[in-house]
């Protein structure tokens, strides 16, 4: 994408001074809390107090993070030398080089990506979102998961994304914010039906399962903050991806899922990393 087009995307959905004026700072938000975790600087104090005080209780918060965006790195590259070629990313969160796109695009240029999220504060930070190379095109939507009908209907995906052929939707680290498990099968059933065969399902998801007296206390502070965060187990992990096929090693702790990505190294936590340390699972499939 040029720098010209890169400017006119980002003004259908405003600049970053209006963004700007709709951040609060005097609560904390899970988008800048993970930005914190991953030794970033678009967070707030009131992000970094709240961010303190889970890593007083799930001291290895910032392994957690950082094994849950290293699988989303080990996942794209694994689909993008499977062929697939478009993602429509939700929840984006806060940018962080390398964003999903670069990573897609250094194993095929030509990927098209559209990021979603309805944070504000990644709004304000688009720009960096859109840094595609010139035979690939990205896109930014500033929209609600809870309405995937409205981000699908956007101008954004229709001009990027084409819907007859294979679509990753990835949503890493946000089904833990829909706290109603029948409300989070309906965005994903919303989103993913009216992708071709072909299409895949990239999720993450934090568990009490590994840790439940540490990641329990985590839930418990996310709440107090004003953010619903419901940990799940396994088993209701695994219910996303009924009808799916579900990739080598199925679902595993992010940390451990590798799929056929043989640059495990650029994204390697240490061997003594446990289960527990992480308690995010991990899983992606194939559409039928």
């Amino acid at each position: 994408m040029s720098t010209d087009e890169t400017v006119a995307t980002a003004a259908e959905f405003g600049s970053d001074e209006s963004a700007a004026l709709h951040i609060r700072q005097d609560v904390p938000h899970s988008a800048r809390m993970y930005d914190y975790f991953l030794g970033g600087k678009d967070n707030f104090a009131v992000d970094r107090e709240a961010a303190e005080r889970v890593l007083t209780v799930f001291p290895t918060m910032r392994t957690a993070v950082h094994a849950n965006r290293a699988f989303m790195h080990r996942a794209t590259r694994a689909l993008a030398r499977r062929g697939l070629r478009q993602w429509l990313d939700i929840g984006t969160g806060i940018p962080t080089s390398p964003n999903l796109h670069e990573v897609a695009q250094a194993v095929e240029p030509a990927t098209r990506v559209v990021y979603a999220d309805n944070d504000p504060v990644v709004l304000a930070h688009s720009r960096a979102l859109m840094t595609s190379t010139p035979q690939g095109r990205t896109a930014y939507v500033h929209g609600d998961v809870h309405d995937p009908a409205a981000i699908l209907a956007t101008p954004q995906v229709a001009a990027t994304l084409d819907l007859t052929r294979p679509v990753v939707l990835s949503m890493v680290a946000l089904l833990h914010f829909v706290p109603d498990l029948g409300d989070a099968h309906a965005i994903v059933k919303h989103l993913l039906d009216p992708l071709p065969s072909g299409s895949a399902l990239v999720l993450s998801h934090a568990t009490a399962e590994l840790d439940p007296s540490g990641a329990s206390k985590v839930q418990e502070i996310y709440n107090q903050a004003g953010t619903s965060l419901r940990l799940r187990h396994k088993d209701e992990f695994a219910t996303f991806f009924s009808g799916l096929d579900l990739l080598d090693p199925g679902i595993v702790p992010a940390h451990r899922w590798h799929g056929d990505d043989t640059d495990v190294s650029t994204d390697a936590l240490p061997a003594t990393v446990t289960d527990a340390q992480v308690s995010f699972y991990a899983a992606v499939a194939i559409k039928p």
